[in-house]
């Protein structure tokens, strides 16, 4: 067993958005997104992957496939292989976003940033 505290991983940056690796195990990657507000996400797709995300803390919009969704604290999402996903911390505070990805399509995916 490996247990963590997430809020060790809530790291931002006036700079960029942040991502902190938690575990890395075979094909699959937990993570944590971190967004000042204004930052966001590029359009990007996880070919051959499920994504699983956690709204730890904030509010932002997710855009699937061009399509915005607000999302808040507590809300659970999942995005398929082939859509396209982007995200921008649209609120006023700082928001951390818990993410599983079932299968790393690439070592990139995979990195702290």
């Amino acid at each position: 067993m490996e247990k963590n505290t997430l809020k060790s991983f809530m790291e931002y940056s006036e700079d960029k958005f942040t991502k902190r690796v938690i575990y890395k195990k075979g094909e699959t990657t937990a993570f944590v997104l971190n967004f000042m507000p204004g930052q966001q996400l590029p359009p990007h797709k996880h070919p051959n992957t499920e994504v699983y995300l956690l709204v730890v803390t904030g509010n932002g919009t997710i855009i699937i496939d061009n399509h915005p969704s607000e999302v808040t604290e507590g809300d659970i999402l999942h995005v398929g292989s082939e859509e396209e996903m982007a995200f921008l911390n649209s609120g006023e505070t700082p928001l951390s976003l818990y993410v599983v990805l079932s299968k790393i399509p690439s070592e990139n995916y995979a990195k702290n940033i």
